[in-house]
């Protein structure tokens, strides 16, 4: 895996790290590839249960395309007439967002710094996102005289509402973290010196915490946005007899009984 994104587990925690600060953590192909394979192998390994996604530096969470080395691809593809510098949604944004969004643990995104186009849509894959004071928030896209990707389309939409979406896709501007966590894109907003203790805080509780039925709270979420009352009360239906039926909720039920914490063991 390449150096520009970091991965490591430690004690069921996942934790990626873009890491190109001097690059405002801009994706580039090897960054790209990278991130995708560690969000992959996060979301497959049965030991992790919970996945943080932080970047080093203090001005960037991901500025999204490393448009330096775009322009020098979309060159090239009009020599080759190839087209493949775009292919690049297909084969690398579109696998890190379902890895992300699919994975069957919570994901906390730690954003330091500036999201703006695929990284404002890599935040919004997380589950819960928490956001220093100094960072901001821009869609980017039409600014560069493109349309909206890494499922940012689906995902902004439903967390601020389809017209406030409109506004900031169509007319591309910095939101603060302030406005950020009035519209409920940040769940929680932190001093940026207190971000990475903060982030790592909340994404090891959630890494000690009833996996099958955080899975399941992800799945019941997603269907129930695109689903109506009835389908929703059987899906809830079936994956509360899936969460019963898992170890952790016996241990919770005994710890409970016997006023102690539960220690989960994540299946």
């Amino acid at each position: 895996m390449a150096d520009t994104v970091l991965y490591e587990v430690s004690d069921g925690l996942a934790t990626i790290t873009l890491n190109r600060p001097e690059a405002m953590n801009a994706m580039n192909i090897a960054t790209k590839v990278a991130f995708r394979d560690a969000a992959r192998a996060a979301a497959a390994d049965e030991a992790v249960r919970a996945i943080l996604l932080t970047a080093a530096g203090d001005r960037a969470f991901c500025v999204g395309q490393d448009l330096k080395e775009h322009i020098g691809l979309l060159a090239s593809d009009k020599q080759s007439g190839s087209g493949q510098t775009m292919s690049t949604v297909r084969e690398h944004y579109n696998p890190i967002v379902r890895a992300l969004t699919g994975a069957a643990k919570p994901v906390v995104a730690a954003v330091n710094g500036v999201a703006a186009g695929a990284g404002f849509g890599f935040a919004l894959a997380a589950d819960y996102r928490i956001v220093a004071d100094t960072a901001a928030f821009n869609t980017s896209f039409a600014g560069v005289a493109l349309t909206a990707d890494s499922g940012i389309s689906w995902t902004l939409p439903r967390v601020i509402g389809p017209s406030r979406a409109a506004d900031l896709l169509l007319f591309p501007r910095s939101i603060t973290a302030q406005e950020a966590y009035e519209w409920g894109i940040a769940n929680r907003v932190v001093p940026a010196a207190e971000l990475r203790a903060e982030a790592l805080k909340v994404a090891r509780s959630l890494a000690e915490g009833p996996t099958v039925a955080y899975a399941a709270l992800k799945e019941s979420l997603a269907h129930g946005l695109s689903h109506t009352l009835d389908e929703t009360l059987e899906k809830e239906d079936e994956l509360q007899a899936r969460a019963g039926a898992s170890e952790d909720h016996s241990i919770a039920v005994q710890a409970f009984v016997n006023k102690e914490k539960p220690k989960y063991l994540g299946r």
